[in-house]
Order: C-alpha cells, then sequence, then structure tokens
C-alpha cells in the first residue's frame, strides 16, 4: 500500500499596521454614560417608593445628571476632560462593513482596532433635555438629561491587519461609518435620529483646527461646572423644574 501524503498548510504572513484619522462632527453628538446613580441601584436595588416618597424625592436632577452623561478622563495633563469610547468608533467601522460585499462585522472585528480606550473628545458641551422612550413593553415616556456637543472633533488611530486590510479601506469604512452609524445617543444606526454624525477631514482643516484649539480641557471643565442650555426646550424645561421644586420646598443641588 502506497504510502499516505501529508497534506501541506500554507499559512499566509500576516502584520499590522496603523494609520491616524482626523473626526469632524457633522451633527451634534450626545454622550450617554450611564449614571452612577444608575449602577448603584443595579448593584442594590431601592425598590418600588410609595406615593408619599416619590412626593418628596426627586426622580431627576438634571445638573447632576448633565455631569454624569459623558466619559472624562483623569489626568489632568490630558488634552480635554471629555472622552468617548474607542470602541464606539470600532462599532461604525463594523457597522458599515454590513453594506461592503464579502465583509462581515465579525470579520471586521477581527481585523481591525481603534487604539485605547478613552478617545479625547473636543468641542464646548451644552446642557440637552429631551423625551425619550424607555425600552419597556408600554415605551413608557421620560425626560432624560445628557450633555450634547453641538461642534466636535476628535483623532482615531485605528490598527488593521494585513494583507487583508489596508489603509484606504479602513479609511472609507469609517467614512462610512460615520454617515451610516455615528456614535452617541440618538445615532443613525438606532434608526430614528441623525446625531453623533462625522466626516473625516484633513488635519489642516480650519474648522478642526479651531475646535482643537478651542474645544480642550479648561473649557470643557467651565462647560460642566456652569451648564448652558442647548436649545429652547430645554432652557424652558430647567426653569419649570427649579421652580416648582422650590414650590414642593425640595432642596435640589445646583
Amino acid at each position: 500500500m502506497a504510502a499516505k501524503k501529508e497534506a501541506t498548510i500554507d499559512v499566509q504572513e500576516m502584520s499590522t499596521n496603523r494609520v491616524e484619522f482626523c473626526v469632524l462632527g457633522r451633527t451634534p453628538i450626545i454622550l450617554n454614560r450611564m449614571s452612577e446613580k444608575a449602577k448603584y441601584e443595579l448593584l442594590f436595588p431601592k425598590g418600588r417608593k410609595t406615593a408619599a416618597q416619590k412626593a418628596t424625592s426627586l426622580k431627576h436632577n438634571p445638573y447632576q445628571e448633565y455631569r454624569d452623561s459623558p466619559y472624562t478622563i483623569p489626568d489632568e495633563d490630558a488634552p480635554t476632560l471629555i472622552a468617548h469610547l474607542a470602541t464606539s468608533f470600532k462599532a461604525a467601522i463594523r457597522g458599515a462593513g454590513v453594506d461592503v460585499p464579502g465583509a462581515t462585522k465579525a470579520q471586521l472585528g477581527r481585523l481591525m482596532w481603534v487604539e485605547g480606550e478613552r478617545i479625547p473628545l473636543f468641542g464646548d458641551p451644552r446642557l440637552f433635555m429631551a423625551v425619550t422612550r424607555s425600552a419597556d413593553m408600554n415605551k413608557t415616556p421620560d425626560v432624560r438629561t445628557r450633555a450634547i456637543i453641538p461642534r466636535w472633533a476628535c483623532k482615531v488611530s485605528v490598527s488593521f491587519v494585513t494583507p487583508q486590510l489596508n489603509a484606504k479601506t479602513v479609511g472609507n469604512l469609517l467614512a462610512a461609518g460615520g454617515l451610516t452609524q455615528g456614535v452617541g445617543d440618538w445615532r443613525p444606526e438606532k434608526g430614528s435620529g441623525n446625531y453623533g454624525q462625522f466626516d473625516l477631514v484633513g488635519p489642516d482643516d480650519p474648522e478642526f483646527q479651531e475646535i482643537i484649539a478651542s474645544g480642550g480641557r479648561e473649557v470643557q471643565q467651565r462647560g460642566l461646572d456652569h451648564p448652558q442650555p442647548y436649545d429652547q426646550e430645554t432652557e424652558e424645561l430647567l426653569e419649570w423644574f427649579y421652580s416648582e421644586a422650590e414650590r414642593r420646598g425640595i432642596e435640589v443641588v445646583k
């Protein structure tokens, strides 16, 4: 009997490359980090409140919810105070890959990644209040307060495996993700919103440079310490909330 031939396995050599992109917000970004209060109540639920407790306690504290909504960078030497998760930009790339023939979200997730954990986000934050719908069966309405940055920019470094991917492909996917996926809350990927869209620009783009120069850590700290309403509806809701709290004798820390 002839000896059985062993199959030869030919593994293609792989390496990695990295490219940095300048990201310029096309639409305002809504920051949606889960608040500390919500996390604590997940660990130790308080249970249902009585009618009397509801009447004498606050369901919301807009200023605190505003300050809790962005991810932050504790390092005082960092260029910004506010950050956004690197995984959000990776998700935008993976989501855009659904529309690209021959690629899947899982494949793209294995072949590329966004460097870092929290990406410095430049821009001056504002306080944004809006009616939202909860995820329960009845879609219960509520008013949420979050930070919104009308004009924003950042730098995103993407590493990828070659030869499966190249810089042009990654750039095209990130640009597509900026239009069809977005980052932050109420983004296009969720279906109903168009916040958090972005474009890729050159490092010498005038608007990009202006936001980087004027929207750093000091400006953001001032914006969180002394909140300014984003729009007229937010301003009206804030005024009513604090006047009603005062009428009911409930002290609200601003």
